[in-house]
């Protein structure tokens, strides 16, 4: 007999995820707590493997659960694409400016997917700095900008925040004095709060290595440099921090998208729209 994985259950998997915490996915969802929690348990049946650590401090995906994760993601966006879209032809330009570290996640599948659903549109993804980013969009070339909430170029039409996880080098040791960090350089919008989260836990620190680009971040941490703060979507399974003790809670990143002006109403700038706030 076939198995199928239902997209609610995926849906609950990928916001306790998100989340971080299966009572404020639950909260999220508009479900209990015990309801969240036994779908999520049906899910793990229906794999055959653990996707979640439980602890005191929230969630975090296993192995298994960050493999599942993207397909997950990609699922449920292509089901709300299919539901939305089905029967109706979009075409045009649609530039959308991203974080860096967005960018290295799911969205720009999503994106990709939506464009495949539409062959007569053009989806442009930029990542790009803070001026070059601004430019871009007073000229007319990005019509949407997903970034922390302070540097989006116009009002943000909404904003979401998610959470900061620790991510360690193979064979960091968590214990050093001073904790070796690696961060990205300014103008990083975490950076500082990362920072403050160790010094208010009394943990000496130094700076072990800094790029501004996430491939370099993510090089360093494979090469055993230190510790580093990413977005979940960023962080490989096999740099996970799983002893929730070991190093200072950090705070959570607020994320906003601006729009436009000039494309209020345009149809296909709405579907990425809606694309994105589904994905993230």
């Amino acid at each position: 007999m076939s198995r199928d994985l239902e997209t609610a259950l995926l849906r609950s998997f990928v916001t306790a995820v998100r989340q971080g915490s299966i009572s404020r996915a639950a909260s999220t969802l508009g479900q209990t707590q015990p309801a969240l929690s036994q779908q999520l348990r049906r899910l793990e049946s229906a794999v055959g493997r653990p996707l979640l650590y439980r602890s005191p401090a929230g969630v975090s995906p296993t192995r298994a659960g960050a493999e599942l994760l993207p397909y997950a993601e990609r699922i449920l966006s292509l089901s709300q694409q299919a539901l939305t879209q089905a029967g109706r032809a979009l075409t045009g330009h649609c530039g959308v400016g991203l974080l860096e570290d967005l960018s290295a996640s799911q969205l720009p599948q999503a994106l990709a997917d939506l464009a495949r659903l539409h062959p007569g549109a053009t989806l442009e993804v930029l990542s790009l700095p803070g001026a070059a980013m601004r430019e871009a969009y007073d000229a007319g070339r990005v019509h949407l900008v997903l970034n922390e909430v302070t540097s989006v170029p116009g009002p943000p039409r909404w904003t979401v925040r998610r959470p900061l996880v620790w991510a360690l080098g193979q064979g960091a040791d968590v214990a050093a004095d001073p904790l070796p960090v690696v961060l990205f350089s300014n103008p990083c919008f975490w950076r500082t709060s990362v920072l403050e989260s160790l010094e208010r836990a009394g943990r000496r620190w130094k700076v072990a290595f800094e790029s501004n680009s996430l491939v370099a971040v993510l090089a360093a941490l494979r090469a055993g440099l230190g510790v580093a703060a990413l977005m979940p979507a960023n962080l490989d399974p096999s740099m996970a921090c799983h002893d929730t003790g070991a190093l200072p809670a950090l705070p959570d990143v607020e994320l906003g998208l601006a729009r436009h002006p000039r494309s209020k109403g345009d149809p296909l700038t709405d579907a990425v729209e809606t694309a994105l706030r589904r994905m993230i």
